[in-house]
């Protein structure tokens, strides 16, 4: 018998301990990297471990269903499903966020918030930063549609936690961004029994928001950096 299954009844499980390390973890690094100067070394050694706690806290609470089971009796539709699908849903979520954004910088508050997140991607290298925030997509899918997705209502409880991580930037539109995007996502999830469709979606949707949101904040007032 193992150190963990001789534990105490009701001691936390290594899963649980896991998920809540990399809970905790990376709601501090969120935090921390919003804060540090757009397009500094601190920022991209901020994110790149950000991404790196969510992984690893998905991976080391169990495995991880990447595509589903059903997907193994009907190859034919899973190119469709686990590819084709997500990248137009994501394009469509995209689309969505778009046009939600030209009604929001009329709205100074909602304009500067979602500037002072844009700003990221207009400094320092924007490779890496698509890079990073890809990464960053992936990770997080790994980590809310796959290693949290459990009990009977995974769709609340993990839309849910993702908003409340979020809210540690302090940043409204992330708040907003995070609780609709995890509806979308859990829904592949449900859909297609694993984490592949959702993570292609999360990128999909990641490169369009940094290539082309941008523009519409040019001339947005977003909050000095704090370093």
């Amino acid at each position: 018998m193992t150190a963990w299954r001789a534990a105490r009844p009701g001691a936390a499980t290594p899963r649980a301990v896991w998920l809540g390390a990399a809970g905790l973890g990376a709601a501090a690094l969120l935090r921390s990297s919003f804060a540090a100067k757009a397009g500094s070394a601190r920022f991209y050694l901020l994110t790149a471990s950000l991404a790196g706690t969510w992984t690893g806290g998905a991976l080391g609470a169990g495995p991880i269903p990447w595509c589903g089971d059903r997907w193994r009796t009907r190859p034919g539709s899973a190119a469709r499903a686990l590819i084709v699908v997500p990248v137009v849903t994501g394009a469509a979520t995209f689309a969505v966020f778009y046009g939600a954004a030209l009604v929001a910088r009329r709205h100074r508050t909602l304009r500067r918030s979602i500037a002072s997140v844009l700003r990221y991607a207009e400094a320092g290298s924007t490779p890496l930063v698509v890079l990073i925030a890809s990464g960053s997509g992936v990770a997080e899918e790994l980590f809310f549609r796959g290693a949290l997705w459990s009990g009977s209502r995974p769709l609340r409880t993990t839309t849910l936690a993702y908003a409340t991580s979020t809210a540690a930037t302090g940043n409204p539109a992330l708040v907003l961004a995070g609780l609709t995007t995890s509806v979308i996502f859990g829904w592949q999830r449900e859909a297609t029994g694993g984490v592949l469709a959702p993570a292609v979606t999360h990128v999909t949707w990641s490169v369009l928001m940094l290539r082309y949101l941008p523009s519409l904040f040019l001339d947005a007032d977003p909050a000095p950096d704090l370093d």
